[in-house]
């Protein structure tokens, strides 16, 4: 079976989708057996993906999310032979020559529509359709499974739920107590901040963490609360920037844009608190990061993060300022209650990885490609 898998987003981004994207491709590798696998790379993207035997590439014209996009990619499909096609950004063309599988990572632009431009709209208008019509569906969770039974119409049979996992090279970095290190030309002390990871924008309600941090500080102005904030600027994000001005929180918070992938792992090892106070995930990697590299998490109970989190991290209302008051207060000066919910995190997270996921999704090509 000659099976291609949609990368062109690789070629614009890096975030969620693009990393399933490489990470899945590199699992299936040495699983694929008598199958081929083609990455259909976008031609700004001029070196393979990965390197193996029966994985091969092709550079495509057609960029992703283009208003063109529906006509132009069926065109340059024919040419590939493929006996299925994986698109794991939501969308498989309407027109194509052979079965496809869809990822759908969340629906979040249906929770929270205010979340969309004119463009987006566009191409996650086509969500619905492309799921009826795909061969197979998979979610990247229950939670999420839910949401596309709920909210697509379609029926629970018709989607696999097949978990994420992190990138190997999150695991517990060795880092001495009060090491410092420079991230992005801020420099951070071991045991000494708080982390925040993600893109800043409205469903990662932001808001809320930054008022229980004015709260914290009030209280216990000696206690040393700083948080770093790792992501760049999204969509919507401008209360956010004003509330921090509100709030005079200005002086407590580093903003470290992305950090290059060695310091995120020396950051999710060395925060003394890694908090996520999202609204809505459909899966919530940088918990399942944060949990591996052995990080005590505040997450809120929301969502698929529950089940990502499990037992490793203290859930909390996602609105409820109290409620994270509380939580980053006590476990700030908890050294021990750190320690244990630091230990159960690895655990956690290797019940998560990519060869399993590799295996789950090869078994739906096979059923759905015969």
């Amino acid at each position: 079976m000659r099976i291609g898998i949609d990368a062109r987003l690789n070629a614009y981004r890096q975030g969620g989708i693009a990393q399933y994207t490489r990470l899945l491709l590199a699992a299936m590798a040495p699983l694929v057996g008598d199958d081929e696998i083609i990455a259909l790379q976008h031609r700004r993207q001029p070196q393979p993906m990965t390197v193996a035997h029966n994985v091969g590439w092709a550079l495509l014209l057609t960029p992703p999310h283009n208003r063109f996009e529906p006509l132009a990619l069926p065109v340059e499909l024919l040419p590939r032979r493929l006996d299925l096609l994986h698109c794991p950004d939501f969308v498989a063309p309407r027109l194509r020559p052979c079965p496809a599988v869809v990822t759908i990572h969340d629906l979040a632009f249906i929770r929270f529509p205010e979340i969309l431009d004119a463009d987006a709209r566009r191409y996650y208008g086509q969500v619905r359709a492309s799921a009826r019509a795909a061969q197979a569906v998979i979610a990247v969770s229950e939670s999420t499974r839910a949401d596309i039974v709920e909210l697509l119409g379609l029926p629970p049979e018709r989607v696999d739920v097949v978990y994420e996992a992190a990138a190997p090279s999150f695991r517990p970095a060795d880092v001495a107590p009060g090491e410092e290190r420079s991230v992005n030309g801020r420099t951070l002390r071991a045991g000494g901040f708080a982390l925040f990871v993600s893109t800043i924008e409205p469903r990662k309600n932001l808001e809320t963490l930054l008022r229980a941090l004015r709260v914290c500080l009030d209280r216990r102005p000696q206690a040393g609360y700083r948080l770093a904030i790792a992501g760049v600027r999204g969509w919507l994000d401008g209360p956010v920037f004003d509330l921090i001005r509100d709030l005079r929180l200005a002086d407590q918070i580093d903003f470290l844009g992305w950090p290059a992938p060695d310091d995120l792992v020396w950051l999710y090892s060395a925060c003394r608190l890694y908090l996520n106070p999202s609204l809505y995930e459909g899966f919530g990697l940088p918990v399942l990061e944060a949990l591996a590299c052995g990080a005590a998490a505040v997450v809120a109970d929301t969502s698929s993060l529950p089940e990502v989190a499990g037992d490793a991290a203290l859930l909390v209302p996602p609105r409820d300022v109290a409620a994270w008051v509380a939580a980053i207060e006590s476990l700030w000066g908890d050294d021990a209650a750190r320690e244990r919910l630091a230990r159960r995190g690895p655990t956690q997270a290797a019940k998560f990885s990519w060869e399993r996921a590799a295996r789950e999704t090869l078994a739906i090509y096979r059923r759905v490609g015969g």
